[in-house]
């Protein structure tokens, strides 16, 4: 199972975890767990590339794990953007986990 946790703070989400292998199919044809991994991924490419922010991340792909957190000091427009992109990515995987509920687990704290 992929465990997804959004983190937030002051009303702001503020990072993303994500961990395991959902097992829906084998290793290398994994749709659920591709499809997890793209929404995210994408996510942190979005916050670093298009809105410029020093995202504090760590991955380790044996593990299927991946954690993204904001520092705490963003302008106003970084901190419109993260709020759009992670809202957004939180919407991509809630759409997934409705669908395949039995291999994601979603969490936001």
């Amino acid at each position: 199972m992929t465990s997804v946790k959004f983190l937030r703070r002051d009303g702001m989400l503020v990072g993303v975890t994500c961990e395991g292998h959902t097992g829906y199919g084998e290793e290398g044809e994994d749709i659920v767990c591709a499809a997890v991994s793209s929404v995210i991924q994408t996510a942190v490419l979005g916050l670093m590339r298009l809105s410029g922010i020093d995202v504090r991340y760590e991955v380790d792909e044996k593990r299927g794990y991946l954690s993204a957190t904001l520092p705490e000091k963003l302008t106003e427009m970084q901190r419109h953007d993260a709020d759009l992109i992670l809202r957004t990515a939180y919407l991509g995987v809630s759409d997934l986990y409705e669908g395949f509920s039995d291999f994601i687990n979603l969490e936001v704290d």
